[in-house]
């Protein structure tokens, strides 16, 4: 049976390490999106369609029926829901794994905020 690998967890969690490990080329996060020339521009105007574009390119990696995964903070589970539809759809297995290391916030993450995810994430 197809796969999705769903991986959350907090900013500096090994979210995106783990996923590279796994040795699937199908992965996708929203942060990829913000990648230009090889460097990080976040624009929180963009979120929305950072989200969007993510969720379509898990649905076109379906769609070709290859195994795939999605790694974003997903601090609610609502926030991962889309993907379990979508696996249902196109008859995937799903399989969530939290994240729960204490690494580098690569994209600057005030500490604040993740705190804040930190106190609202749904296990």
């Amino acid at each position: 049976m197809k796969k999705l690998k769903i991986i959350r967890g907090l900013p500096g969690s090994g979210k995106s390490t783990r996923a590279k490990s796994l040795g699937i080329p199908d992965h996708y996060e929203a942060d990829m999106y913000f990648m230009q020339n090889g460097e990080y521009k976040f624009d929180r105007t963009k979120l929305a369609d950072a989200h969007a574009w993510c969720k379509r390119m898990v649905e076109n990696a379906m769609i070709a029926g290859r195994d795939v995964i999605v790694s974003n903070t997903f601090v609610k589970k609502w926030e991962y829901a889309v993907y379990e539809e979508l696996a249902a759809k196109y008859n995937y297995a799903v399989d969530v794994e939290v994240m729960a290391g204490n690494y580098q916030n690569v994209h600057g993450v005030p500490p604040e905020i993740i705190q804040r995810m930190k106190d609202n994430f749904e296990y």
